[in-house]
């Protein structure tokens, strides 16, 4: 009973696909005019904000030291976090709705992800 075992030949199978590179693309006309209006909007807010002052100091002051947090108007003490912790749920909650209700809008327009990719794009057009 001397079989013989003869050697097949193995054949490499990947599974998996060659990598394809994902490049945005410029796009042109009315709805891009729209992103790069909301692009300098949020840009603005993002690193304007805390240059606005109101009532002789910042408009947003989180104040450590003298344990005081100011929002415009608003003057929160540690012992208010109740409060804090209820104006973020409700921001928490006003997100998911008004993702459900008009997610396009704020992943097409507003998105940190979309913005930076917006004004990443246009610095690589320029150099």
């Amino acid at each position: 009973m001397n079989e013989q075992v003869k050697a097949v030949p193995v054949a490499l199978v990947s599974l998996y696909e060659k990598r394809r590179k994902v490049q945005p693309r410029s796009v042109r006309g009315w709805f891009a005019g729209w992103r790069w209006a909301l692009v300098w909007l949020t840009q603005a807010l993002f690193y304007g904000l805390p240059w606005l002052t109101w009532n002789q100091r910042p408009a947003m002051l989180f104040d450590l030291a003298a344990r005081r947090f100011y929002i415009f108007d608003l003057v929160l003490y540690p012992q208010d976090f109740i409060y804090l912790t209820g104006l973020l749920v409700i921001s928490a909650y006003a997100l998911f709705f008004f993702t459900a209700v008009a997610g396009r809008l704020w992943c097409g327009y507003a998105c940190p992800q979309t913005v930076y990719t917006q004004i990443f794009m246009w610095v690589e057009r320029r150099l």
